[in-house]
């Protein structure tokens, strides 16, 4: 049985870069046990104290972070060298090595990717829009959206959109099922959306569904897991795709940051022709 760490992330902003940046590195090792303790905000050094001190109490421990303050990052990696702590920066040689290269001095201002910039504003409004055009709520502004998901129920539409959203892409998806229909401007191509169909293997949705109904305790939709007719609904689907000739992406073994970096590409694609 392999050893467990104890791992501390230490942040002076949110933490949400060095989460990402262990949740990457972490995946590289399948036998590494751990568990993890998230500081954000750090920008003391009574602050480092005390997390030192809670280190010691430990066993086999690893410190993670992103600190940009010059001074407040040396303090930290001189106590934990100190204690005999493995200790790693994550931004600080990659921050040095820009600015030789841009031949610019950093700012080491903590938070600064934090700003309430254009781009801040735009995340906030594609989020609003994706969230008022989630499920099919509302298709009549359809033109404004930047990107159209279409998928049988289950095929991770919300989570991606969600996920686009969030990078600052306005995204409606829209469910394929009987009542629900598809504004003539997409089907037509008269949109400046970039369309995606989306679909997965039938027994990997008949499974999700199921686990829905069980947790919903709905028995009253028969055809929604049975596999049959799942297997209809995605043919269908994907029928639709071809006759439009939409791009199509198959998420059955796609988590949803892969599936939206593979629609940003067809996105990118359509807007470049």
């Amino acid at each position: 049985m392999s050893e467990k760490y104890n791992v501390y992330l230490i942040s002076d902003s949110t933490g949400e870069t060095l989460d990402r940046i262990f949740l990457s590195l972490k995946s590289q090792f399948s036998n590494f046990e751990y568990y993890k303790k998230e500081y954000a905000f750090v920008r003391t050094e009574q602050q480092i104290n005390k997390i030192i001190e809670e280190c010691n109490n430990a066993t086999n421990t690893i410190i993670l972070y992103t600190i940009v303050e010059t001074k407040l990052a040396k303090y930290l990696s001189s106590k934990s060298e100190e204690n005999d702590i493995p200790c790693f920066g994550i931004l600080g040689n990659l921050i040095l090595t820009f600015s030789k290269l841009l031949n610019q001095k950093a700012s080491h201002t903590p938070s600064a990717q934090h700003v309430l910039d254009e781009d801040y504003y735009k995340r906030i409004e594609a989020i609003q829009f994706t969230m008022a055009h989630d499920d099919g709520k509302k298709t009549d502004d359809s033109d404004k959206a930047d990107i159209v998901l279409l998928g049988v129920s289950r095929t991770s539409k919300t989570p991606t959109s969600i996920y686009l959203a969030n990078r600052g892409y306005k995204t409606i998806n829209i469910p394929l099922v009987m009542k629900q229909t598809i504004p003539e401007k997409i089907k037509e191509g008269n949109s400046k959306s970039c369309v995606v169909g989306l679909y997965a293997d039938p027994s990997r949705i008949s499974d999700i569904r199921r686990n829905r109904v069980a947790i919903m305790n709905d028995t009253r939709l028969p055809d929604y897991t049975d596999l049959e007719s799942i297997k209809k609904e995605v043919d269908e689907s994907k029928k639709l795709f071809k006759k439009h000739n939409w791009p199509t992406i198959d998420v059955t073994r796609r988590s949803v940051e892969e599936t939206a970096a593979s629609i940003i590409k067809i996105y990118e694609i359509k807007k470049n022709k």
